[in-house]
Order: C-alpha cells, then structure tokens, then sequence
C-alpha cells in the first residue's frame, strides 16, 4: 500500500458557489485532485484513466488534510481510499 497526503485549498475557485456560509469540496473536484495525486506518486499522467468505482462517503470541507493510500488490484486496477483523520470520506477503484 502507498500513501500520499493532499489538502485542498480554501480558495479553489469551485468553492465560490458550493455552498454559500457551508462550503464542501465538490466530488468532481476531490476525484480529480485524488487521481492526480496518485498520479504524482506513481510517475504517471492520468488522462488515460478510468474511473470503474467511486463513493463519497463523507463531505469533504476546505482546508482538510487527506490522507489518500492506493494499492494496485489484480488486471491493473487501482484501489484507492481517503480519509480525513479517522474519518473515511471517499473510496474507489480506477484502471490506469
């Protein structure tokens, strides 16, 4: 298994209308900062890739650090959870 931490910034611009007064990281924003992680970790681009699974379990809020471990499945898959502390807010599975 491999990790590798991400914090979002409270200034990403998607976070100006999502939501007023109790914003949260949109999925399709966490997915791509995720990806781009493991990327990063793996020596790989993602442009490629394919999203076989997602769960957002939990929002995720500005600021907050993301522990993302990845581990490589059977056939190339890749397994991917994130958590914020104790807390699991997203999991997945994608294909590089």
């Amino acid at each position: 298994m491999s990790r590798v931490f991400l914090r979002l910034s409270a200034e990403h611009p998607s976070l100006k209308g999502h939501f007023p007064n109790n914003p949260i990281i949109p999925g399709a924003v966490l997915l791509d900062e995720v990806l781009a992680a493991i990327g990063r970790a793996r020596g790989q681009p993602v442009v490629a890739w394919t999203v076989k699974a997602v769960k957002f379990l939990q929002p995720v809020r500005p600021g907050a650090e993301l522990a993302v471990e990845f581990t490589e499945a059977p056939g190339g898959d890749i397994r991917f959870r994130c958590c914020t502390g104790a807390l699991e807010v997203v999991t997945g599975l994608v294909r590089a």
